[in-house]
Order: structure tokens, then C-alpha cells, then sequence
């Protein structure tokens, strides 16, 4: 999700602390476009809503398959959440998937990693154009993931919080057989709760920290970080998931910063207390949800360290990438099945990861050089 302000990568305001852009694309992709268009509008949220309709000004577009393509840098974690519940739910032949590499510059992801350097079904070399041909004049940030009509070669929606949900609600008729209810209905109110201390204190609060302008910035996001990795360490010591038996929206929020905390977060955005493999509860659960099918096997660690120490660099001048942490470690035993419980519920686990969507060797340990 994150967008440079210039070529070197301006990320850090001195002496204030890191805000994060929320004013997304508010247009929506939904099973019943007259309908949500008929409804009343609601207001704009951070984490989005599971149930609701349009914000003011959004306009909703039909559920087709075919017709989206889905851009997501394996290296972002606000997009690597839509790779897993993608996959999760079986939308591969209905939603395909266009993965831009994990650097940028002050222009927007590109499609360096595919053949020619250019999207094979956008025919693209940057995302910057798929913006540019919905908004010519667009002022923010070139975000991922972001959801692109493919006739038009228009973006549609960058709304990170509700596009997943979106998955859940409103691609539910193309799910695939035994795809799990990441939104139980009677687990929804809490679910919000958690997911909005989870964004706001840990998917968000690793950035505050990170991109803290001060001293004093910093140890506010710091004590606040912990807090919450303190709260999550106790939640988790008695339940498998974080909303108990089966696997929700709620843990694959959770897990893409989770991942991505031993080798980016704890060293290069200073979060460093302690790390992930110190902490006996949430180490647990991450390797517990890394080895199931749909979360681990989306995973680049090489692309995710690429991108942060590349392309951060008022963080890190240098632009030196660090060799570990040794990654091994992701498929040790984690004793998580004594709590009880089961990924999927009375579904089932999704299958093999479909040809062409592979992490490269060699970049996770799933995936042997």
C-alpha cells in the first residue's frame, strides 16, 4: 500500500508522527449493484464494513467473473491479505491475479517481474496507468492492492479494508465448495472490535513506529505496539484463532503483519522489544497459520525485505538488504492443535496453489531453492 513521495523515498515528517492516508476508492464491487446504489449511503470507514452499503460519491460496479483483475505486491502486507483470502475462498477463476515486484519509485508499482515488463492481461508497465485511465488527473498515492476493471484498463477500487470483505459478501455465489465463513455472523460484533484494535495498535502500529518523526513520536507508538503484541500474546494463549475455532477475516489481518515482524518490522521499523519467536502464544499461532494452506504459501520473504529496506531509504540510506533471519523455523511443530479446534470448520483446506501463482523458490522456506 505504501507510495513514495519521491524517488529516494520520503516516508518520515520530522518531529510529527506517521498518519496514514486513508481516503481510498470508495467504489465497490457487489452482487447487487441496484440495490446498493438504492440504499442508504453510510459513512467511510478504516476497516471497512461486512455489512452496509456505499459511502457517499461511490459508485458500485457488478460481480462478474472474468472481468477484475486483482494487483497485489506479494511485498505489501495490506495487499497480501487479498492474495490469502482470495485463495482461501477459491476466486482464482473468477478474479485473476496480477503481482507487481516489490520496489517502486515516486511513479508506482511496476510489472517488472513479468515478461516485457508488462501486466500479460493489462498490458501495462505500471499501475499508475490503470489510475490514470479511471482519474487522469489522480492526486494520492498509487496504492496495491487495488482491483482493475480489465475491459477499460480502469481501476476500480483501492479500498485495501473492504475489498476483502467484499470476497466474503459479495463473490459468495463463486466460492469454492467448502470455502470457509471468514465473517461469522454471530462473531461479528466482536470481530470488529478486534479488528479494529489490530489495525490501529499493530497492522498501522508497526508504521508509527517505523516512520516516527521524533523521539517522542516514537515512544508513544512504541509503548502503544506492545501493549497491544501484549494483548494478542494473552488472547491467543487460550484459543487456537483469534475468534476461536476456526479461522476469520480477523487472522488473516493479523498474520500479514505477523510475517513480516522478524524480518522487517523488529530491526528496520525498531519495534524490537523483543521478536516474533520470543513470544511463546504468537509464535505459535504464526506458525500454526503460516503452515496452513492459503496463508504460508502466499508468502515472499525475499520480495517483502526487498521492498522495505529498497525502498525506504530515509530509513535506510544504505538500501543494503539484510540475509536473514533464517526462515526454518516457519515449519517447526507449534503444539497449537491441543487448544482444540480447526482451520477451516466444517469446510475444507483449498488446494495446490494454481500454476503460475508459485512464491519463487528460494524466497520461502515452502518452497525450496
Amino acid at each position: 500500500m505504501e507510495q513514495s513521495e519521491n524517488e529516494q523515498g520520503s516516508y518520515v515528517t520530522a518531529g510529527q508522527e506517521f498518519s496514514r492516508d486513508t481516503n481510498y476508492i470508495k467504489d465497490r464491487i457487489v452482487a447487487d449493484p441496484a440495490a446498493a446504489l438504492a440504499a442508504p449511503r453510510v459513512a467511510g470507514d478504516k476497516i471497512g464494513r461486512a455489512r452496509g452499503g456505499l459511502t457517499e460519491d461511490a459508485e458500485a460496479w457488478p460481480v462478474e467473473p472474468g472481468r477484475y483483475r486483482l494487483v497485489a505486491a506479494r511485498a505489501c502486507p495490506w495487499a497480501n491479505r487479498t492474495i490469502i483470502v482470495r485463495r482461501l475462498l477459491g476466486l482464482e477463476d473468477v478474479i485473476s491475479l496480477g503481482t507487481p515486484g516489490p520496489t517502486h519509485d515516486e511513479r508506482s508499482w511496476t510489472f517488472d517481474l513479468d515478461a516485457g515488463g508488462r501486466d500479460p492481461v493489462l498490458g501495462t508497465e505500471r499501475l499508475q496507468e490503470n489510475y490514470f485511465t479511471r482519474f487522469p488527473d489522480y492526486p494520492r498515492g498509487i496504492t496495491v492492492p487495488a482491483m482493475v476493471d480489465i475491459p477499460s484498463g480502469a481501476v476500480v477500487t483501492n479500498d485495501y479494508p473492504q475489498i476483502t470483505l467484499d470476497f466474503s459478501t459479495q463473490w459468495r455465489r463463486h466460492h469454492r465448495p467448502g470455502a470457509p465463513d471468514l465473517l461469522p455472523s454471530a462473531k461479528l460484533p466482536e470481530m470488529r472490535e478486534v479488528v479494529t484494535r489490530i489495525f490501529t495498535e499493530v497492522n498501522n502500529g508497526v508504521y508509527r513506529c517505523g516512520f516516527a518523526g521524533s523521539q517522542e513520536a516514537y515512544d508513544t507508538a512504541y509503548e502503544r505496539l506492545w501493549a497491544a503484541m501484549d494483548w494478542l500474546e494473552e488472547r491467543l494463549t487460550s484459543q487456537r484463532y483469534l475468534m476461536g475455532d476456526t479461522i476469520t477475516e480477523a487472522d488473516v489481518r493479523l498474520f500479514t503483519t505477523l510475517v513480516r515482524f522478524d524480518p522487517v518490522y523488529h530491526g528496520h521499523f525498531k519495534c524490537n522489544r523483543n521478536k516474533l519467536d520470543e513470544m511463546p502464544a504468537l509464535w505459535g499461532y504464526a506458525r500454526d497459520l503460516f503452515q496452513t494452506p492459503g496463508f504460508g504459501d502466499t508468502v515472499d520473504f525475499e520480495q517483502i525485505k526487498s521492498h522495505y529496506y529498497e525502498v525506504h531509504l530515509d530509513i535506510n540510506p544504505t538500501g543494503i538488504v539484510p540475509r536473514g533471519p533464517e526462515l526454518s523455523g516457519w515449519l517447526t511443530e507449534h503444539g497449537r492443535e491441543a487448544l482444540g479446534g480447526s482451520p477451516f470448520g466444517a469446510g475444507t483446506a483449498p488446494g495446490p496453489v494454481r500454476e503460475g501463482e508459485q512464491v519463487t523458490p528460494g524466497h520461502n522456506p515452502l518452497y525450496p531453492a
